[in-house]
This record gives structure tokens, C-alpha cells and sequence, in this order.
């Protein structure tokens, strides 16, 4: 029997990576012409299609339910001039990188229900928070000094 939090009473779909081989949840391979960089480094773009997915409604009930499904997405990065550090050396972690604006557009397909859902194009996308920059953590932590 499900223990976890019970599924919301107006979810209608929940779309994710299925669970790889491996073992890893959420995590899906990115081919090296998907991600680019412009050629100051200032703009990152990640852009993929037909990404396999699963449309699963009644998540996350370790039971429920799975169609197949697809996305297309394309995430736009630009780095402002604005620095950021977050540092927290009792956790050996550190991250040094711009401020950034985010911009998504996406689309999911789930053939088996003729589903498909769109959003707003990506010139109409804003996030309230984004940053492009570098980290490390753990065993690198004591050993790397980001921008040396």
C-alpha cells in the first residue's frame, strides 16, 4: 500500500523521464548537438525532440498507470552582467556564475489519448530566477578554484 502524499484531487497528468536502467529518476540524456553555447558563452540553448516520456495520471502511487509520450522543448539561457557566489564550505559546495534570464516553450504529445499540450511561445516566457555559472562540490571542492 502507497504511503506517500496523496495524489491531488484535480491532477489530470504528470509527465516525467521514466526510471532509466541504471536506476537514475528524472534524468534523461541530452545527444551533444542538443545543447549549444553562443559563442561569447553568454547564451546556453537546450533543445530537444521526441523525447520519450510517460504520461503518468495518478502519480505518485507506486501502481499507477503509464502511457508513453513525447516532448519537444527548447530552454534559452542568457547571461546578464550581474556576478553571483554561493559558497558553504561545511558542505564542500560552491557555485560562481551570472545572473541569467530563462526562457522555455514546450510541447507534450500522449498519441494513445490524441493528447497534446503547448505552451505560450518562447519570445512570452519569463522566470523569476535563473543563473548560468559553474559548481563544485564534495571530494572537488577543496581541490578546484573556479575561475583560476
Amino acid at each position: 500500500m502507497f504511503k506517500g502524499p496523496a495524489v491531488p484531487a484535480n491532477q489530470i497528468h504528470d509527465f516525467h523521464s521514466p526510471i532509466s536502467p541504471e536506476g537514475l529518476y528524472w534524468v534523461t540524456p541530452v545527444p551533444s548537438q542538443g545543447l549549444t553555447f553562443s559563442a561569447d558563452g553568454k547564451t546556453a540553448t537546450l533543445q530537444m525532440a521526441n523525447v520519450p516520456i510517460i504520461d503518468q495520471p495518478r502519480w505518485p502511487a507506486m501502481d499507477a498507470e503509464t502511457t508513453p509520450a513525447f516532448l519537444d522543448f527548447k530552454l534559452v539561457f542568457t547571461a546578464a552582467d550581474e556576478p553571483v557566489r554561493y559558497e558553504d564550505a561545511a558542505r564542500q559546495y560552491r557555485f560562481e556564475g551570472l545572473k541569467a534570464n530563462a526562457q522555455l516553450e514546450a510541447a507534450i504529445r500522449v498519441p494513445s489519448i490524441d493528447f497534446v499540450f503547448k505552451t505560450d511561445p518562447l519570445e512570452t516566457s519569463k522566470c523569476d530566477f535563473a543563473v548560468m555559472g559553474s559548481e563544485v562540490n564534495g571530494k572537488y571542492y577543496e581541490t578546484t578554484k573556479i575561475g583560476a
